[in-house]
């Protein structure tokens, strides 16, 4: 078996790399990310939207879940629009829709909706305060519930409580976990890197000297 050679990076090449590869480098290098539309609009009726690939599980109990937005050196629609509106809604993104999301990153101006932009369709549902995104399988509606301000590097963490769930009725399991790969989502890497999913299997609880089991 041939034994490739390692490579690596230390503190200092970090340091000293080139800015655009350096970021490439630390936005892929994680590994793969939660890739979502979030969908808001400001109480003057405004709709935005934006695709986010820092979506983050915060807990079950209350269904709390975050995300990140970067320093606001520029306009930050959606930051702006939850803060003021209270409500906004995650989209999962899927493959007949991933070029729109990218597009979605441009900066439009705020006097632009995105969806018209990059021909996508708002959808409002059950006096929900906030546009989904009609093209995605699975949306959750979320109710703002704090900001942290992240002083080492600007970000923001917003945190929210998921207030409903959509969903394509085949893609529920009996024991209540989402089937995503039925529901057509996909992730990414880095801020431009897409990708397909598969699953490999599902496994049983980890327990102490217990192997364990592949489950349905």
């Amino acid at each position: 078996m041939e034994i490739k050679k390692e490579h690596y990076f230390l503190q200092t090449d970090l340091a000293g790399m080139e800015q655009r590869f350096r970021t490439h480098l630390i936005n892929s290098i994680g590994g793969f990310k939660s890739l979502a539309l979030i969908g808001s609009i400001d109480k003057a009726g405004q709709s935005n939207l934006a695709v986010f690939n820092s979506i983050v599980h915060l807990g079950a109990h209350p269904p709390l879940i975050g995300c990140i937005v970067r320093p606001d050196s520029v306009e930050r629609h959606t930051l702006s629009n939850i803060l003021e509106a209270g409500y906004y809604t995650i989209n999962h993104v899927n493959e007949a829709i991933y070029k729109q999301a990218h597009q979605t990153s441009a900066r439009y101006p705020k006097t632009q909706s995105e969806f018209e932009a990059v021909g996508l369709h708002e959808e409002y549902k059950n006096d929900f305060a906030a546009p989904f995104v009609k093209e995605s399988s699975i949306q959750l509606g979320v109710m703002f519930k704090e900001k942290l301000d992240i002083v080492l590097n600007g970000t923001t963490l917003l945190v929210g409580e998921i207030v409903c769930i959509y969903y394509p009725e085949h893609c529920l399991l009996q024991d209540g976990h989402m089937d995503l790969e039925a529901a057509g989502s996909i992730t990414c890497s880095g801020l431009d890197t897409y990708y397909g999913v598969k699953r490999l299997s599902r496994l049983s609880y980890a327990k102490p000297d217990t192997l364990p089991r592949e489950v349905d």
